[in-house]
């Protein structure tokens, strides 16, 4: 009977592309020195007759050795090995994706909709990424208002501070002085403030448990603000709009109230 720790490790190892039996030997076989197909079985449960099948498969992806005798014996590569594996192929498979559905074609005519339209987002990488996009696509300024220090992630970092060193007026603003004090020492070319907008730290007494992560306006034109919403089943589950364009509501609105104060902000100087 497999452990609870196994049973995750095969259902990462299944989201990497490995089927469930192949999942199970492999499994099976970082606990054995090494096994027969008769051992593999009984320590994963997989049927022995499914097992050469399976270990012959992670044998072709370099996850599993054989040693030809009779009976073969089979032992699974170190753990580093099949995480270096494992993460070659993944990042392979990512490539191929990326180059697949740039060759599908630009989305024609979206701009004009997007400039009338609110879209949203759900899921914190999901949401990461949109800010990540939209900062580098900046070309004039960028103000970023944090209401949770778990959004400056180290890739938020890197993208403000590869921005504000391609020339973008970065502009970032948080109520607390710990988190002013780290993205300044963070993002040296930002313009660092001390946000007045104190409501996105003190959720309404009606919802204390939800919570305003960043807004976030690229050339003032784009729009991207983040909550947190509690989900007594699964957990917090992060939720987004974004919105483009000077005729969109939300993002007029959202300029009139970060642009309040910001005018007094004293930049760097320029060398």
């Amino acid at each position: 009977m497999t452990s609870a720790v196994e049973e995750k490790a095969i259902e990462l190892l299944q989201n990497l592309g490995l089927k469930e039996y192949e999942a199970r030997c492999f499994t099976a076989l970082t606990r054995l020195p090494s096994g027969t197909a008769r051992e593999i079985s009984e320590t994963s449960d997989v049927p022995r007759t499914r097992v050469y099948e399976a270990v012959r498969v992670l044998e072709s992806q370099g996850l599993v050795e054989v040693h030809q005798g009779n009976p073969q014996y089979f032992r699974a590569v170190g753990v580093d090995e099949a995480v270096t594996v494992l993460a070659n192929r993944y990042s392979s498979r990512i490539d191929e994706l990326d180059q697949a559905l740039h060759g599908i074609g630009s989305r024609a005519g979206s701009d004009d909709r997007d400039a009338h339209e609110v879209w949203s987002l759900t899921g914190a990488s999901s949401i990461a990424a949109r800010a990540n996009e939209m900062i580098r696509a900046g070309n004039g300024e960028v103000v970023i208002v944090v209401g949770s220090r778990a959004v400056l992630t180290n890739e938020l970092y890197e993208t403000l501070r590869e921005t504000a060193d391609a020339g973008v007026d970065v502009v970032i603003g948080a109520m607390r002085s710990e988190a002013r004090e780290a993205i300044q020492r963070r993002v040296p070319g930002a313009t660092v403030f001390e946000s007045g907008l104190t409501w996105l730290e003190k959720p309404t007494a009606e919802r204390e448990d939800v919570s305003v992560g960043v807004l976030l306006m690229v050339d003032r034109t784009a729009l991207l603000v983040s909550s947190r919403v509690p989900d007594e089943y699964d957990g917090p589950t992060d939720r987004a709009v974004y919105g483009r364009g000077f005729s969109n509501g939300l993002v007029m609105i959202a300029h009139r109230l970060l642009s309040h104060g910001l005018q007094d902000i004293q930049r760097p100087a320029e060398e």
